[in-house]
């Protein structure tokens, strides 16, 4: 019995066809949107179109007269009309309203605001909205803009999140584009670099891992020349379907493996590992499973994406455990003269070493590959029939071999509760919703394996409902990622979206909602998921704000905003005066910022000298700081924290006097008696004794993490500064003539710094690109 679907889902015997849609809306369109905060006046020409060969017959002005990609004219009085295909999709709440009475417009905005938006086409297109400050609101895309940004200015929003944004527009724009499939990745692209602050926004974590099984040398060039029979796979994350299928496996004669021999191959080599009948083969003709992450190619088979790096390391341990594929590096491989410790724990056959044929290895690669595709019925029939054939001809040894292999392929299929179902791959979206937070937890399904789950928490939802956030995700996540042929969601999607999505990825997707047999079992797994880690978030939450709150009241810090309570924390490190940095850690939010924190170079003080490098730190953040707090136009930070005690303390002071800023917002943070955690106390630099939080207060807490992030930070950038140094990376390229390429080959020829030195003139210009007048330089410079 087929599950039940979502009202609006795709008909089961339609799949999208050159008939329905132009052929150029099958691909991508790219939106190069810049990152700045001026990037909405130039979003009109961010995409770039090709126009479809076949036009509906125009009337009056189309949208081949205003160009697509160009922001329309607000105001002007030309009547507009679409002209070619479109999409027929509107967001969710984009559809044309009802016939009835119009409802009152609501007053309060500028008339020419509505002036501009009366004249505004029925084209589709994006929509921005900006404020009287000229930040940015809110950005939308919709089927017919006049009819979509209409519905904001004629309804009565009340005191919801989209009340208050619309209460603040002052200005937009819009930008027409050719069908609303380019509509939703511009709007994609604006929401990402932008980021509205009315929109929910998810993170863009583009970071997905994946499983590459590598391809011979042989393979890729044979793959080249029968472009015709092999099925195209993507080159960038953004075209990766749900996973990647292999190139044809038939299309190379090294890989043409039969799938039921007449005579089984007797190659295994028994006795010992050395004792071996074939010739090494080259490591470029052996595939190898790796771990992979970034943009896929054509050279090589991926398979993902894995919502983490352990449903990948799994996977690997799987191709090693049943067919025992290598994961060594071609170098190692290149130079093995006897099987390594994998091959005696049974996690590698020994290609390196000739102790299985190539015919049979490549056997196992292409069993693996279809195990991946979820053909796990097919691999284990094909199994089970090579054992019985070694079997009839006596060669137990090898039927022995198969026989452990189908029992650890069942083990470990039971073991991840791989289900015959129709879905060989799905994505199984739940949202829950608390606390005016959001969770939606992804769970991957790849090959009939559930692969575990991801969390992801959107900005922005405040009164958002959980359609509205699951609709976000969706247009947010699949424009530039894999998306799987079937969707299984906690909440109803209107098809349109799921038409879009589909004609972006170029198949036809199944969403699912309110599912039977084993997909509900698999939601009611993702929505359990979602809400604990949604419990665990606001735990967290809560406790850091507890904390914020408990330091501000033991400091009696006077906080219009607790939201807004910012901390500096700053720190030295340096090995025995070698290498001094500085550090400056961000706390606000509740919670640290590592997008701003900063390091600084301390330099022309004695080796050593922690007074010296603090002065010279407080001084180059807060000089500029100073005169703009002066000036009213900057604030300080709430608290500066220093790691260090009394004397720390009175230099920061000093500082801060000649500077002419507030001394009660500065605080040491002392080591207690044997530099034990949980006894620091804190020194104040306006004179008020030290105090002791004690080893359970959560302001202490609080301020140990800070202190700790601080010192973090520091060590990490001495130690890399260190290591520079002592290494000589900057002191060869600091010598003018030499750049990077130069200095590889020096390091190259003499094998490192120590030997460039030590090199004569002559030895010097015996390096390629090195005259003799640079290697005169290079010469007195290094001596």
């Amino acid at each position: 019995m087929q599950d039940p679907l979502v009202p609006a889902q795709l008909d089961a015997d339609h799949t999208p066809n050159s008939k329905d849609q132009p052929k150029e809306l099958m691909a991508p369109v790219q939106a190069n949107v810049a990152n700045d905060a001026n990037v909405a006046n130039d979003a009109n020409v961010a995409i770039e179109l090709i126009k479809p060969k076949t036009r509906k017959k125009r009337t009056k002005t189309s949208i081949a007269d205003i160009g697509v990609g160009a922001t329309v004219p607000l105001g002007s009085d030309t009547p507009l009309h679409q002209g070619g295909r479109e999409l027929a999709l509107a967001s969710r709440d984009s559809e044309p309203q009802a016939p009835g009475p119009a409802p009152s417009p609501v007053t309060g905005f500028a008339d020419n605001l509505l002036e501009q938006v009366s004249a505004l086409p029925t084209l589709p297109g994006v929509y921005r909205y900006f404020d009287a400050q000229d930040q940015i609101l809110y950005v939308g895309k919709a089927n017919s803009l006049k009819k979509r940004v209409t519905s904001y200015f004629q309804r009565d929003h009340g005191g919801t999140r989209i009340g208050h944004m619309v209460s603040k527009i002052h200005r937009m724009e819009t930008t027409v584009v050719r069908s609303e499939a380019e509509a939703l990745i511009l709007e994609n692209n604006l929401i990402k670099s932008l980021k509205p602050k009315y929109n929910i926004l998810f993170r863009d974590d583009k970071s997905y891992p994946y499983l590459k099984i590598t391809r011979p040398k042989a393979t890729t060039t044979a793959s080249s020349s029968t472009s015709s029979s092999i099925s195209a796979v993507a080159a960038s994350p953004q075209e990766v379907t749900a996973h990647l299928h292999p190139l044809s496996v038939s299309s190379s004669p090294a890989l043409d493996v039969a799938s039921a021999r007449g005579v089984p191959s007797a190659s295994k080599v028994s006795g010992l590992p050395h004792a071996r009948t074939h010739t090494n083969p080259r490591a470029q003709d052996i595939p190898r499973v790796v771990y992979y992450r970034g943009a896929v190619d054509k050279q090589h088979d991926y398979f993902g994406p894995y919502p983490s790096v352990w449903a990948v390391r799994e996977a690997i341990w799987l191709m090693q455990k049943v067919f025992k594929l290598r994961t060594c590096e071609d170098s190692v491989f290149a130079h093995r003269s006897r099987p390594c410790l994998l091959y005696q724990i049974k996690r590698c056959s020994a290609p390196c070493v000739g102790a299985i044929a190539v015919q049979d290895y490549m056997n196992d690669v292409e069993h693996a590959q279809r195990l991946m595709r979820g053909e796990t019925k097919e691999v284990m029939a094909q199994l089970e029939q090579r054992m019985n054939e070694h079997a009839q001809v006596l060669e137990f040894e090898q039927a022995a071999e198969i026989r452990n292999q189908i029992s650890a392929l069942s083990k470990v299929l039971h073991q991840q509760g791989v289900e015959s179902v129709g879905d060989q791959d799905a994505d199984i979206l739940a949202v829950e919703i608390k606390g005016g937070r959001a969770c939606v937890n992804l769970a991957m399904v790849r090959g009939g394996r559930h692969l575990g789950d991801r969390p992801y928490f959107p900005a922005h939802v405040e009164d958002a409902d959980a359609v509205e956030v699951l609709e976000a995700f969706l247009s947010q996540h699949y424009v530039e990622l894999a998306l799987p042929s079937t969707l299984v969601t906690s909440h109803p999607v209107q098809k349109e979206l799921i038409d879009l999505l589909g004609t972006q990825a170029g198949q036809k997707i199944q969403c699912v909602w309110q599912p039977r047999e084993q997909r509900k079992v698999w939601l009611e797994m993702a929505q359990q998921n979602a809400q604990i880690q949604l419990a665990r978030l606001l735990a967290e939450e809560g406790s850091q704000k507890a904390r914020t709150r408990a330091l501000v009241d033991a400091l009696d810090v006077l906080v219009e905003d607790l939201e807004s309570f910012r901390i500096e924390c700053f720190d030295i490190s340096h090995t025995s005066g070698e290498a001094t940095q500085a550090s400056c850690v961000v706390f606000h939010h509740h919670k640290m910022q590592g997008a701003e924190y900063r390091r600084y170079n301390i330099e022309g003080i004695t080796g050593g000298d922690d007074y010296a490098a603090m002065r010279q730190v407080l001084t180059r953040r807060y000089s500029k700081v100073a005169e703009g707090v002066h000036a009213g136009e900057t604030k300080m930070p709430d608290l500066v924290l220093i790691d260090g005690g009394k004397g720390q303390v009175g230099i920061a002071k000093d500082v801060f006097e000649s500077l002419g800023l507030d001394l009660t917002r500065l605080v040491g943070v002392e080591k207690g008696e044997g530099r034990r955690v949980g006894l620091e106390e804190l020194v104040f630099a306006d004179g008020r004794e030290k105090i002791y939080l004690g080893a359970d207060s959560a302001a202490l807490m609080l301020v140990a993490q800070i202190r700790d992030e601080a010192h973090r930070f520091a060590i990490t950038g001495m130690r890399a500064k260190r290591a520079r140094t002592r290494v000589g990376a900057s002191s060869i390229e600091d010598i003018d003539g030499v750049g990077p390429k130069k200095r590889a080959r020096l390091l190259q020829r003499f094998g490192g710094v120590k030997g460039v030195a030590q090199a004569s003139v002559q030895d010097l210009m015996g390096v390629e690109g090195i005259s003799e007048a640079l290697a005169q330089t290079i010469y007195k410079a290094l001596r």
